[in-house]
C-alpha cells in the first residue's frame, strides 16, 4: 500500500515519518508488524506527534471541519493539543457543543431508520 494509506492506518502524520517509510511501499505484513511491534520512531510519533488532523480533532472532541474554522490547518504536537485543552478557548467550547449536538442527531436518525426497518 502507499505510505499515505499506511500512515493513516497507523494514526500518524505522514510527513513526520522517516524518509524510508515515505518513499517505500508498505505490505500488509509490514503494516501488521508495525502495529504489533512499533519501532521507536512510531511509538514517539504516536505519543508526541505531530498528529494528523483527524487525531487532533478526536483529542479535542470536535470535527475536522471545526479545526479549519478555528484556523488550525497544520499538524499539532501532543503538547500543543494539551495547551489548547488547558486554555479552553471559546471556539473550542462552542465547537465541542456543535459536535455533541451533531452526534446526538446522527444517533437519533440512525435509531429512527432502525425502527422504520423493523416495521
Amino acid at each position: 500500500m502507499k505510505p499515505a494509506t499506511a500512515a493513516k492506518k497507523l494514526g500518524v502524520y505522514l510527513e513526520a515519518t522517516p524518509e524510508e517509510f515515505q518513499a517505500g511501499v508498505v505490505s500488509r505484513d509490514e503494516l501488521n508488524e508495525l502495529q504489533a511491534n512499533p519501532p521507536q520512531w512510531l511509538a514517539d510519533l504516536r505519543r508526541n506527534g505531530p498528529h494528523p488532523k483527524q487525531l487532533i480533532a478526536q483529542k479535542l472532541g470536535i470535527s475536522t471541519s471545526a479545526l479549519v474554522r478555528a484556523g488550525i490547518t497544520e499538524a499539532l504536537t501532543t503538547e500543543q493539543i494539551n495547551a489548547i485543552k488547558e486554555e479552553n478557548p471559546d471556539w473550542l467550547v462552542r465547537e465541542r457543543q456543535v459536535y455533541v449536538d451533531f452526534k446526538a442527531e446522527e444517533a437519533r436518525l440512525a435509531e429512527k431508520a432502525r425502527l422504520e426497518e423493523q416495521e
